[in-house]
């Protein structure tokens, strides 16, 4: 590693009611990958969109390539040498792959000649694209290559990536860290951000952590473990989520035969979609983003009625029931979108607890509302589920996503649901809180709730699950016991593999 390629020095940034960064103060070296670790809240996004020119300090300094560096706008940090791979992909679905990184240049070249330099520095970088493929078409490990060649093409100095590693599988994985390692081989600098501790732990050369907007500790991260990582990043320890042990019991959901087609140009047709997820029961699903998980868990909670299969809850045929019907027989949702989907953005958490509990909590008197009683409820979700907010009168859009994703779920599984079906339900949580949540699962599956997760997180899904299977254009593989299944044989399953070419796969 080189000379400080960026310096910050004293950087801060209020808002009302909270500091997000208070005076921070680290370097990032040349041909250094630098991980930038914190629980939610703990002011890594504000931080960097400062240095990609999205915000601007109240108070200190900023120094890049030995230079004072304060950019205005994004455009600025880009003539700098600064690029960013955002987690939410900025993409086109019905432009092609050249459109796309068109529309990230201030001067784009002829078609021609753009094609042939995405096609140049994706092979060069062992991230192969074809320029005309329309977006639509790409799985989301195709899709981060685009957003990855498209920063590539500016031969940024310093590349800013968030939570890269959230909808790859295994092998995609291994792809982009030795594109990384290359980056870093060529003397290009990297700031990483990632709650994949291991990942941090075997990828990066040093780590930045931040707790409450402060940096707290600078360290190497393979010298710690992923649990000393984690303690760092909330001041404490925490329990890692236990077992269960129990046995499952009756059948709780069955689905058979299920079919829905997309909902659109892009999205992805359920084909023949059949399980069955017992009492006390953690049934993991697993795979790439796009394959079908949004389609699949709209087609459980009701939101979209399937014209084709069964759904049977504890024996009763709930097939044509509508959302609010089948949340009264027991069977609740926890969706992947938490801000616009599982929350309303201007609601607060108060009136957000009222949009899926009214029922089952008893919210509403006479047609009216019992705002004493919802309250109560949004409370007892922000205490047990240690939701970071100045109040449950607070709007859903201000906290920040892992705080959300929290207040969502704990909503919830507060309602003591027959069977759960969730869609990412750590996504974009840190350690601590990542670890609560997926303790709170167990426990709601130890009293006898039947969960279905559906993950992109392996981890994860080895760690709580029971079973595990795998969806992969819309059809699911049998279930196998997690006891069995290695993680280069889930990724093959996700990669669409069946048993016979996982089993030759492996040998």
């Amino acid at each position: 590693m080189g000379h400080h390629l960026l310096s910050l020095r004293g950087l801060t940034k209020a808002y009302p009611g909270v500091v997000a960064n208070d005076d921070v103060s680290f370097d990032v070296a040349e041909g250094e990958i630098h991980a930038l670790l914190g629980e939610n809240g703990a002011g890594k996004s504000t931080l960097v969109k400062a240095i990609y020119g999205l915000v601007t300090p109240d108070a200190g300094e900023m120094e890049f390539a030995g230079r004072r560096f304060a950019p205005a706008e994004p455009s600025d940090a880009r003539r700098a040498g600064v690029a960013m791979v955002f987690q939410h992909f900025s993409l086109f679905n019905a432009l092609s792959v050249a459109e796309n990184v068109a529309l990230g240049m201030e001067t784009p070249p002829r078609t021609r000649d753009l094609a042939r330099r995405i096609r140049d520095v994706s092979e060069e970088y062992g991230l192969p694209l074809d320029p005309y493929r329309t977006v639509g078409t790409l799985s989301a490990g195709e899709r981060q290559r685009v957003e990855i060649v498209r920063c590539l093409l500016q031969e940024p100095r310093l590349l800013i990536m968030d939570e890269p590693t959230s909808v790859l599988t295994p092998q995609e994985v291994e792809i982009l860290f030795a594109t990384l390692r290359q980056l870093r081989e060529e003397g290009r600098s990297i700031l990483y951000i990632s709650h994949k501790l291991d990942e941090i732990r075997a990828l990066c050369d040093t780590a930045t952590i931040l707790r409450l907007g402060r940096r707290v500790a600078t360290c190497t991260p393979a010298e710690r473990s992923s649990r000393e990582l984690a303690e760092m990043m909330v001041g404490a320890s925490f329990a890692t989520p236990e077992p269960r042990g129990a046995a499952p019991g009756e059948i709780a959901l069955e689905v058979a035969g299920l079919s829905l087609p997309a909902p659109g140009a892009f999205g992805t047709p359920l084909r023949e979609v059949g399980f069955d997820l017992r009492k006390g029961e953690v049934l993991g699903i697993g795979g790439v983003a796009g394959n079908g998980q949004d389609e699949l868990l709209a087609a459980l909670s009701g939101e979209r009625p399937a014209p084709r299969g069964t759904i049977w809850l504890s024996g009763r045929d709930i097939s044509r029931l509508g959302p609010m019907a089948r949340r009264d027989s027991g069977l609740l949702s926890g969706p992947e979108e938490r801000l616009g989907h599982a929350a309303a953005p201007e609601m607060s958490l108060t009136e957000n607890a009222v949009l899926t509990a009214a029922r089952r909590e008893r919210l509403v008197r006479g047609g009216f509302i019992d705002w004493d009683a919802a309250e109560r409820f949004a409370r007892r979700i922000v205490d047990r589920f240690d939701v970071r907010t100045p109040g449950t009168d607070t709007a859903a859009r201000a906290l920040s996503g892992g705080n959300l994703q929290k207040y969502v779920i704990g909503r919830e599984i507060l309602q003591r649901p027959e069977v759960l079906v969730v869609n990412q339900p750590t996504w974009g949580v840190d350690a601590a809180a990542a670890a609560a949540i997926r303790q709170a699962l167990l426990d709601l599956a130890a009293k006898g709730t039947a969960i279905l997760v559906i993950s992109q997180d392996l981890d994860e899904l080895m760690q709580i699950s029971d079973r595990f299977a795998a969806l992969n254009e819309g059809r699911l593989s049998p279930a196998r016991p997690v006891a069995e299944l290695t993680l280069e044989r889930i990724g093959l399953m996700m990669g669409g593999a069946h048993d016979m070419e996982v089993a030759h796969a492996e040998a």
